[in-house]
């Protein structure tokens, strides 16, 4: 059983790496799921190199399984390196669940590989790794982790906006008031957060406007409010779009430079409401 366990099992993984890494140089997979290709879209490096280091791995995991037979320290190097590829595994399986929509398979098979070889080799420390690749799925769980999906993929208007942001109410309120439909995406989400640090616009609320002819920004409910009224003037006057707003309120996405507006909105932050709050009293004060 330990030979089965530490070296013939090992080595249908190294079998099961190695024929997709070949399948990956002629630009195909065992796996043909999208999570699959949503995974390597993760990684900072050619997922190749992923491969290749598995290999290397399981090529260790082989001779120390043979190895730990014979000598019980090796037998500890053994399980040294296996209990290390699993949390690595598992590290990087958790994490590609929580990112992305679609599990990638391939990684899955690796994963329940290294489980199994595990349960068989040292079945009383089982639990032990189940307690730790456990820990590893919460902690990561925990982390706000940006999502490898689109958000904006139909043509339409997108509110990045927060409930407890009173700029984004008042867009809100006028959207409301003229039947404008819109979807609301709330700046806690990662990928909103990340998107308009990339962009840098530090303030909600931004408008996403999609359509055939490209993507614009819109940040500031002034800027938002009066672009659409003037589209509604320009309506009833002339049957001729077009689009007055400053470039400093709007933001061609199709353009190589981006750049935040000066227009007053709610601050992202962790917490929205003080910031917005302060900014809310200040124009009541000065309404007053």
């Amino acid at each position: 059983m330990p030979f089965f366990s530490r070296v013939v099992l090992p080595l249908f993984l190294l079998i099961y790496i190695a024929v997709e890494t070949y399948l990956k140089l002629n630009h195909t997979s065992l796996c043909g799921e999208v999570g699959c290709k949503l995974a390597g879209e993760l990684l900072r490096f050619d997922p190749l190199y992923l491969n290749y280091l598995g290999i290397g791995a399981t090529a260790t995991l082989i001779l120390l399984g043979y190895l730990s037979l014979k000598s019980k320290l090796v037998e500890r190097l053994f399980f040294m390196v296996l209990y290390s590829a699993i949390a690595f595994e598992a590290t990087i399986l958790f994490y590609q669940f929580i990112a992305n929509p679609e599990p990638c398979i391939f990684c899955l098979g690796i994963f329940s590989s290294l489980l199994l070889i595990a349960l068989l080799s040292k079945s009383k420390r089982f639990s032990t790794v189940l307690t730790v690749v456990l820990s590893i799925f919460l902690a990561l769980s925990t982390l706000a982790i940006t999502k490898n999906k689109a958000y904006v993929m139909s043509d339409g208007l997108y509110l990045i906006q927060a409930k407890s942001c009173g700029h984004c109410k008042k867009v809100k309120k006028y959207f409301k008031e003229n039947d404008i439909k819109y979807t609301a995406i709330s700046v806690s989400e990662a990928s909103a957060r990340s998107f308009l640090k990339f962009v840098d616009i530090s303030s909600i609320p931004v408008l996403v406007i999609k359509d055939k002819t490209g993507a614009k920004l819109i940040n500031g409910d002034k800027a938002i409010i009066a672009y659409f009224n003037t589209q509604h003037s320009l309506k009833a006057h002339t049957r001729e779009s077009a689009e007055v707003l400053p470039q400093s309120s709007t933001l061609d996405l199709g353009n190589d430079l981006f750049s935040a507006t000066s227009e007053p909105g709610c601050a992202i932050t962790i917490t929205e409401t003080p910031a917005c709050d302060n900014e809310n009293n200040k124009e009541e004060t000065s309404q007053k």
